[in-house]
């Protein structure tokens, strides 16, 4: 049984895929702390739960009404004032680690994806608002995102980036990060306090490839065993293999003259997060895409239940470097039976996009709903 202490001896960062009012208030999140917890993620779908399901907001929103504000500026106060209290929980992690790790991320409105200024303008005033310096703000790995990422990160706003699944996006955004810097750098300003994660999605690659692989089982005769099996044995190695090779990248780019420039210069590099780390699929290990995943300078945010998972029976060891050769191969086969992984995720992001504007249509709709119960 290993602990959050343990992996990040390994150099992997912990990161909390949930936000709540009664987390802070509870102390449950000080306790996470405590235990080693080193950040901590949200997204419009989490904030819809907490809304909807909870009474824990139902006092401000109605205030908020009575004041005559509409459902996305009540959101927006609802959950700054929780990023804020967050942040403050894990201040002391930010201050220990000189604003290495101690993040939290608040996600501009999924609206805005194929905006760029739109997505400029909502950045820089969250930013403003939530006036911590731990904070992060969300930005998806769109094409209209990475602009965006870059002119962030020459301001000195901290980004995460979401919403990536292939590594040619990944690359897109890493380089947005390293443009970003150096425009900074030229500016003379100080590199020390801007950080960025790029957040990599890894079971929703292996729940889609794994349904294309089934259909393509189903289609070849039950006399062809080889064949079959060799379709079977691509199932659940996709988003972990994509995953590795996507650590690979990184650890050339770190090596590189342009970042060692950067890192003189007090820069600090651009970390992999893993998200969607929940098993989808009840064959698989519950914990398989944090065992195989972990590495140093990595950050692998957990929903509840996968944290609870891990620390009831994780085993924390060395993994992401693990047989790079294998995971090429992976993908290599992945092709040669006819399966484009960039079609897979071209299809994933389209539809991220679109369940993150759904979940955030859904929490207005939950604040709506609670502000109509004023009287």
């Amino acid at each position: 049984m290993s602990s959050l202490k343990d992996l990040q001896s390994l150099g992997q960062s912990v990161w909390l895929d949930f936000i709540s009012r009664d987390l802070v208030a509870s102390g449950e999140l000080a306790r996470l702390v405590s235990a080693g917890l080193r950040g901590l993620t949200s997204n419009p779908a989490i904030f819809e739960k907490a809304v909807g399901q909870g009474t824990d907001y139902a006092v401000e929103i109605a205030e908020l009404a009575r004041a005559g504000h509409d459902a996305r500026a009540i959101y927006e106060r609802v959950a700054i004032r929780d990023i804020q209290s967050a942040a403050d929980a894990l201040r002391p992690v930010y201050d220990a680690t000189a604003g290495a790790d101690g993040f939290v991320s608040l996600e501009v409105s999924p609206d805005l994806a194929d905006d760029t200024d739109g997505t400029l303008s909502e950045a820089r005033r969250l930013w403003r608002e939530v006036a911590r310096p731990n904070l992060m703000v969300k930005v998806p790995g769109t094409p209209a995102g990475v602009p965006a990422i870059r002119e962030l990160i020459t301001e000195g706003i901290s980004v995460n980036v979401t919403l990536l699944f292939s590594q040619q996006a990944y690359e897109s955004v890493a380089a947005a990060y390293i443009d970003g810097l150096e425009a900074r750098a030229l500016l003379g300003a100080d590199l020390a306090r801007v950080a960025g994660v790029a957040s990599f999605f890894v079971s929703r690659i292996d729940s889609a490839v794994d349904a294309l692989l089934d259909r393509r089982i189903a289609a070849i005769a039950a006399n062809n065993a080889t064949a079959r099996g060799v379709l079977a044995a691509l199932k659940g190695r996709v988003a972990i293999a994509n995953a590795r090779l996507a650590y690979h990248h990184y650890q050339s780019l770190t090596a590189g003259r342009r970042w060692q420039a950067l890192a003189a210069k007090g820069a600090r590099p651009q970390r992999l997060l893993w998200a969607s780390t929940s098993s989808k699929n009840p064959a698989y290990r519950d914990v398989i895409y944090v065992e195989e995943l972990i590495g140093a300078e990595t950050v692998n945010t957990l929903p509840p239940a996968t944290l609870e998972a891990f620390l009831d029976h994780g085993v924390a060891k060395p993994a992401i470097t693990k047989d790079v050769e294998g995971a090429r191969h992976v993908l290599v086969e992945l092709a040669r039976d006819g399966i484009s992984l960039d079609a897979v995720t071209d299809e994933l992001l389209r539809d991220g996009v679109k369940l993150f504007a759904e979940a955030f249509a859904k929490l207005l709709a939950a604040v709506n709903a609670q502000a109509g119960k004023v009287k």
